[in-house]
């Protein structure tokens, strides 16, 4: 292989018309072949549907791929639908349009993906025939792609209530933004890896001295964890209920190159250890936060203040609910059955190894499989190569002419501009990185999660190397996704180079009360494995101690 095949090709040319702006608080390394074919439909499909519902005056976005790295690009909706949606507007605030689809979450589309999940982890890829496993390959793939659409469609419901939050307390109490989602805290349960599984996980443990004992204990963690699940009792039980929830999962992003949280056996059996046998949680001081962040604004304003406020943290959950339990497991059993297509392609000699599998379309992982065709294994492992070499870095942020500049709210209806400016500010928050200017020993970054902790950094290029990670260390790394929820608890503190205050990962930090700096840009660039850093998540600033 030549450093040829690695490279990235010269001009990077913008998938279309229109400014694209790349998207690496989400993809921050180049993508699959498999996700690049597969993403941008239901992606685009997922975002049309909240536009619409919510009458906003975008038609959602759109995704392309240049050379495997993630751009996306605002659509406008269509000059012919602006009544209907100015009417629709009207009816968002009024009417609070996101209970309507928090009820279909929790009643109707969480419940069908998790049966959905569950029955297709249920099947044994490995004892399927051939033509039974292209069949089966087929079905995740189009399973991952209905969770994809599933996850964006509830887009809006995640957001808008957060962002007018923002809007309105932040005008009254001039409190800054880092502050009051930090009142959010405690209102997503799964942000901090709570699940039903998980208490009934503590329930057993607390009671089994047994089982605690063997958590305890030393050995290899495959080993460990077979026989922690074949626990009689309350305790096996819970233990098979808990890895059933969480073991197919990604660990971290959203492409089927990461691995799940069972290829992560070390690293999976430490955060138990800490869930099941740490020290109680430190009580919480919201209730003090929210009184003193009331106190800040006119009587009033303290009514509207209180109706805000709940329903943010009602809606705040939808964040990393709508992935955790759509697409994330969705591609984690999409890469299982790509891996079982790998390994029967690879004992047959056509690739030279299992994970290369993960490389190939699904058109292609089917022809491998059928032995009807394919890519040739050169080629998968070049493509594996590409993906290792890279990051988003590498790339432009943005392509094509200059975005145009966003509407003037003041010329719109009031609750079209209502609308929009909570949508304008989640948005930044999403993916808006601190701008400061960063010193040599010294990193600015955005103030996610309340606090301040000196620890050794662990930088890491992505979840193949989680498992590095050590109790007490100070994760430095691009970005993370919800999904690195159950890994937190082994962290000290956090900092990453891209995302902003409504990241997942300062939003999971937030959650666990650990220490987080987000946005600093240059953090990976920066900070080598093993520097001893000082994470301060008040002032959202990373000192380099040596």
């Amino acid at each position: 292989m030549t450093a040829h095949d690695l490279s990235i090709k010269l001009p990077i040319e913008p998938p279309g018309p229109g400014p694209w702006k790349q998207d690496g608080v989400h993809f921050p390394r180049p993508l699959t072949r498999y996700f690049q074919e597969m993403h941008p439909g239901p992606f685009r499909a997922g975002t049309q549907a909240f536009a619409r519902y919510y009458g906003m005056l975008i038609d959602g976005l759109q995704m392309a791929y240049v050379q495997g790295f993630g751009y996306n690009q605002v659509v406008p909706a269509p000059e012919s639908e602006m009544p209907e949606r100015f009417q629709r507007a009207e009816q968002v605030y009024a009417q609070k349009l996101w209970r309507e689809q928090l009820r279909e979450w929790d009643d109707q589309c969480k419940p069908a993906a998790i049966a959905m999940h569950r029955e297709l982890q249920l099947v044994d890829a490995d004892a399927l025939s051939d033509a039974e496993l292209v069949d089966y390959l087929r079905r995740c793939r189009d399973h991952h792609a209905a969770m994809i659409t599933q996850h964006m469609r509830f887009t809006g419901a995640a957001v808008l209530p957060v962002g007018d939050f923002l809007a309105h307390a932040g005008a009254w109490t001039e409190l800054p933004p880092s502050e009051l989602l930090g009142l959010m805290r405690g209102s997503a349960e799964v942000s901090s890896g709570g699940s039903d599984e998980m208490a009934r996980l503590k329930g057993a443990f607390a009671t089994d001295t047994a089982a605690r004992t063997l958590l305890a204990s030393d050995g290899d963690p495959v080993q460990l964890l077979e026989r922690l699940r074949t626990l009689g009792g309350e305790a096996g039980a819970a233990v098979r209920g808990y890895l059933d929830l969480v073991g197919h999962r990604l660990i971290d992003g959203f492409d089927i190159a990461e691995p799940t949280a069972l290829e992560l056996p070390d690293a999976l059996l430490r955060s138990l250890r800490i869930a099941l046998l740490g020290e109680a949680a430190v009580a919480s001081d919201l209730d003090v936060r929210v009184a003193e962040a009331r106190a800040r604004m006119p009587v009033a304003h303290q009514a509207q203040f209180d109706e805000l406020l709940g329903e943010a943290r009602l809606m705040y959950r939808l964040r990393d609910e709508r992935g955790v339990y759509s697409d994330i497991w969705a591609s984690g059993l999409m890469r299982r059955a790509a891996l079982a297509a790998g390994r029967r392609v690879s004992a047959r000699g056509r690739i030279a190894t299992p994970l290369h599998m993960l490389d190939a379309g699904t058109d292609e992982m089917c022809a491998l499989v059928a032995a009807s065709g394919g890519p040739m294994a050169e080629e998968l492992a070049q493509r594996a190569a590409y993906r290792a070499a890279h990051t988003a870095k590498d790339v432009p942020p943005f392509l094509g002419p200059p975005p145009p500049p966003p509407p003037d709210l003041a010329a719109l209806p009031p609750p079209m501009a209502r609308l929009m400016r909570a949508t304008f500010i989640a948005l930044d928050h999403l993916f808006g990185s601190s701008q400061a200017t960063n010193e040599d020993k010294m990193l600015y970054g955005l103030a996610a999660s309340k606090g301040v902790y000196e620890g050794p950094a662990r930088r890491v290029s992505g979840p193949s190397e989680f498992g590095r990670i050590q109790q007490g260390d100070v994760l430095v790394t691009e970005s993370t996704t919800e999904a690195f929820n159950i890994l937190l608890p082994l962290l000290g503190g956090i900092v990453t180079d891209n995302g902003g205050l409504l990241s997942h990962a300062a939003i999971v930090a937030r959650e666990y009360g650990i220490p987080g700096v987000v946005g600093t840009r240059e953090a990976t660039e920066r900070i080598s494995d093993g520097m001893r850093l000082r994470v301060d998540g008040d002032a959202g600033e990373v000192t380099v101690l040596g």
